[in-house]
Parts: C-alpha cells; structure tokens; sequence
C-alpha cells in the first residue's frame, strides 16, 4: 500500500542569487516545486555534481537560460518518491528512485525536494546506496550515449579521455563491456585506477603526449575538447582515416567538424537525453555488480562552495556528491 506523506510548504535548498564564484551557492528557505502534468515529487537524499553544474553557476552552461532568481541548480538525484503522477502509476510512494532533472527548466536536486518528469525516473539499483546511485545519472547516461555512439565492439579500438574521471570511469567500463580495447588517458595517480576499470592500455598524461603512442584509433571518447593543450585536435592524430571522434564539451571546440574534415576524419558532439529506459538498463548492470560507480567525495549540502572548488579543480576520480537529506 502507497505511503502518505506530510509535506511541508518550504523546503531547504542551495541556490544562487546570480552567478559567478563557488561562494555564491548559500542555503535557502524555499517554496516546494509545483508538480504538474507527469512530474513526481521525490524527497531527494542525495544529488549527484557535474560540471554543467559548476559551469551554470559561473555564468556559462546553461545559465542563459535561467528566468529567474534565486535558482536551484543541480540535475542528478536519488531519492524516494512522496507524490505519483497517478494513482495506478508505476512509481508510487516511498519507491526509491534516481534520475536527473532539466535545469533550469525545472528547479533543481541541490535542494530537499524536486519535481521531474516521469519519464526521467527510474528505479534505484538495490545493490546502491542513494549517494551511489545520485553519482550515476547523467555520467553514466552520458557515456553510454557515447561510446554506443562510437560503435564499441569486439575488434574496434577505442580511447577514452580523463577516464579516472565521472563520465570517463563509466565509458572505459561500458567500451570494455562492449568488446572494445580500450586505451585510456590519465594521471600517474589514476593509472592503476584505470586498469582496474579495464583499460587495456593507459598513457599517462603527465608524461606522456597521447598521439605519440596511440595510432589507427577507430575512435576516441573526447571528454576534454580543446579546453586544455588542444587535446581536441590533437586527438585527430591518433585516429586512422575516417575514424570518429564523439566530443561532449562541444562549446570548447567550435572548429571541431570542420577541422575533422580537412584530416579526412569525423567528429560529432554528444548531448545527454533524461531517459528513464536507458537508465533502466544501467541499473541492470550496475545490480550485477557488471559496472560498479566510483565516489570520489561527499559533502553536506551546506558545503555546496566546497564541492564545487573541489569539482573545478578538475582532478576528481569519479563522482562528488551532496547529502541533500
């Protein structure tokens, strides 16, 4: 039987005033989400950090598209469900679920309640606790979309970008899983961490110039772009002729098609898609125990500036959480 829940009318959220640095994000007093159409109404226990999030609080992202403020950011979550959409629907309360949002079209997870569309829920893999599985959404999400993309299967060769970090620790697993043979480009502190993932070959960045070492490549997981020492032109180079590079930060590289062409490879941006089936089958895998989430750290809500410097330092080995309650 369905639970009933007490709501509140106010809830406690880290919002921001107007962007800018990580000391803009402050605690709040905050009217509940309004649940229309097929949102659910989910208690949130934990939101998941991305660097969308950390790029929308400093004014780019998408903060062009913010309406107005204060604004609640944060797209990851995991929690439990305390109003369905319809009495016969198949998330009902006190289910718990995770999922992400579509901020700033909805408010945010950095808060103790969120209201999402239906189709973006799914149900928490049992085998993760609720700060693992706010880890999961829009990492995993993204790199499945990515290496699926790129074609991963026995016999290709693949490279994954910062695969110590939130979305690259997913694609080296996900590539692996597929039958690719993965090389993965890391720190010297992550080289280990990788191989455990199942990294076939890891080049150590530090030390090492990628394109130096790895040829003929069928296709490369770009997680960087060109946002540091070219690594989105640079990875051109380590692609045979008319290999394709899947890029995510599509922003860091405007040039990308055109400059694949004129080397006779392809290039294409990735943007990730809430989807509720696809997330579905990751729980599968993620119950199996097949791919497994990395927590790097976790900070309470109130520490949101903490975990979004650590986040922007850029050496994180998979996911930075929040406690949301």
């Amino acid at each position: 039987m369905a639970t009933e829940y007490e709501l509140p009318e106010t809830m406690r959220a880290l919002v921001i005033d107007e962007t800018g640095a990580p000391e803009m994000l402050h605690l709040q007093d905050h009217p509940l989400p309004r649940q229309i159409s097929d949102e659910v109404l989910i208690k949130v226990v934990a939101a998941g950090l991305n660097p969308i999030d950390a790029k929308t609080r400093a004014g780019k992202g998408v903060a062009a598209a913010i309406e107005h403020y204060p604004a609640i950011l944060g797209n990851d979550f995991s929690g439990v469900v305390v109003r369905t959409v319809f009495e016969a629907s198949d998330l009902q309360p006190g289910d718990a679920v995770y999922g992400m949002g579509r901020v700033p079209r909805t408010g945010g997870s950095f808060a103790e309640y969120v209201s999402v569309s239906s189709m973006s829920v799914a149900r928490k893999p049992a085998r993760l606790s609720h700060i693992e599985a706010a880890a999961v959404p829009i990492a995993a999400l993204t790199a499945w979309g990515m290496v699926k993309l790129a074609g991963a299967a026995p016999g290709q060769r693949m490279l994954v970008h910062a695969g110590s970090g939130g979305v690259g620790h997913f694609a080296v697993q996900f590539a692996r899983m597929l039958g690719a043979h993965v090389t993965a480009t890391g720190s010297t502190r992550n080289l280990d961490f990788l191989r455990d993932l199942g990294a076939d070959e890891v080049i150590d960045y530090t030390t090492t110039r990628f394109e130096d070492v790895a040829h003929d490549l069928d296709s490369v997981i770009d997680l960087i772009g060109n946002v540091h020492d070219d690594t989105g032109t640079r990875s051109l180079k380590a692609l045979r002729p008319g290999g394709l590079l899947v890029n995510a930060p599509t922003g860091s590289w405007p040039t990308m098609a055109a400059d694949a062409a004129a080397a006779g490879r392809r290039a294409t941006g990735f943007k990730v898609s809430p989807d509720a089936r696809t997330l579905d089958e990751l729980s599968t895998l993620l119950d199996s125990g097949a791919v497994r989430v990395h927590i790097d750290s976790v900070f309470e809500l109130a520490e949101g500036a903490a975990a979004h410097r650590l986040l922007e330092l850029g050496h994180t080995r998979g996911k930075i959480v929040l406690r949301v309650s």
